[in-house]
C-alpha cells in the first residue's frame, strides 16, 4: 500500500466546473478522470484538467483536508488555485 496521499483538483476546460478528490496514486487517477473510465460527475461535465495538488503521508489527513475543501465556497478554492497556478495550467501535462 502506498505511503503517499493526495488531495487535487481538477477543472474543466472553462475552468468552470471544479472536482476535489483523494487518491493514493495521482497519475493513475488523473488518467482515469481524462479518458472518462468512471462514469460520474467528471466525465459528465468533462473535468479533465489538474489545477492544484497536495501531498500527504497520512490518509486521515488528507481525507480531512479533501473534506475541508469541498465544504469551500467556490471563491475560496479559485483562490487556494491560484497560489499554486494561477494560470489555471494543466499540471498533469508539465
Amino acid at each position: 500500500m502506498s505511503d503517499t496521499f493526495y488531495i487535487y483538483i481538477m477543472a474543466n476546460k472553462t475552468n468552470s466546473v471544479v472536482y476535489v478528490g483523494v487518491t493514493n496514486n495521482l497519475e493513475r487517477r488523473v488518467t482515469e478522470h481524462k479518458n472518462g473510465v468512471r462514469e460520474g460527475f467528471t466525465k459528465k461535465y468533462r473535468v479533465h484538467k489538474l489545477v492544484y495538488f497536495e501531498e500527504y503521508t497520512s490518509v486521515n489527513d488528507a481525507i480531512h483536508r479533501e473534506k475541508e475543501i469541498k465544504a469551500w465556497r467556490r471563491e475560496k478554492k479559485n483562490a487556494l488555485i491560484a497560489t499554486l497556478n494561477p494560470e489555471w495550467r494543466d499540471l498533469a501535462e508539465e
